[in-house]
């Protein structure tokens, strides 16, 4: 192993970006509650079951891209409504609508809030650019940029793949490796030569499904051993662990 904690062959690191570089999962979480507890209000009544931002968010909507954890979400309470198109005003009651009504949610709580990143993500970032590795933050939301503007570690990405760039170019969403293929391909590397880092299951699938070399699970809500079970080769608290560190 590395000083940074990873196989010598590793010479990309591709960063999820919420819940391991910054804890803006807390902002997405929010805003999908926000945004379903509106929906399901209206449709069910005062005396709806609310979206829970721990469980439903980490078992349907964390890490996929937004129309998809709009639709799991729905399928998981019975609920089925039109597709819609994906310039929907925030409004309207279609599966882009809601997912659209949610990305404001997220804009404007990023915008008035601010974003601070992990301290410890941003020491280990600083660690594997001084090994002389390459980074790319991989994440499915279209706010990724202003999220990194943000938290004042946009210098320390050499690629970003985000929302904007799995629509432009046609990739499927985590599960799927798709986004942290292209990754690995724009950087220059085979995906044996590159590890991921992730905090979210369908993050884990995706980097186990890729064939990647490493795959490093961030546990940030006590769930190491289904991170575990879910492909990650070392389970970490906190990325900073993870300098210095042996086998």
């Amino acid at each position: 192993m590395t000083e940074i904690g990873l196989p010598e062959g590793v010479r990309a690191c591709l960063f999820d970006l919420d819940g391991v570089l910054t804890p803006t999962a807390l902002v997405h979480a929010a805003a999908w509650k926000e945004m379903f507890d509106e929906f399901l209000r209206r449709l069910q009544g005062p005396g709806f079951r609310p979206f829970d931002a721990h469980a439903d968010y980490d078992a349907y909507v964390d890490g996929r891209p937004r129309a998809d954890g709009v639709r799991t979400f729905l399928a998981s309470r019975d609920i089925e409504i039109p597709e819609g198109e994906e310039d929907d005003p925030p409004d309207a009651r279609t599966v882009h609508g809601l997912g659209n009504r949610k990305n404001l949610l997220v804009v404007e709580k990023i915008r008035t809030e601010g974003v601070r990143p992990y301290p410890g993500s941003v020491r280990y970032l600083e660690a594997v650019r001084a090994a002389g590795r390459r980074t790319a933050c991989v994440s499915s939301s279209a706010n990724a940029h202003d999220v990194l503007a943000s938290a004042g570690i946009e210098h320390l990405i050499d690629v970003r793949v985000d929302g904007l760039t799995a629509l432009d170019r046609g990739l499927r969403g985590k599960p799927k490796p798709d986004t942290f293929l292209e990754a690995a391909h724009d950087l220059g590397f085979a995906p044996e030569q590159a590890a991921v880092f992730e905090d979210a299951l369908v993050g884990m699938d995706a980097g186990r499904a890729g064939r990647f070399g490493y795959v490093v699970g961030v546990d940030r809500v006590g769930q190491a051993e289904e991170l575990g079970r879910h492909g990650a080769d070392t389970v970490v608290a906190d990325l900073a662990e993870l300098i210095g560190a042996t086998a």
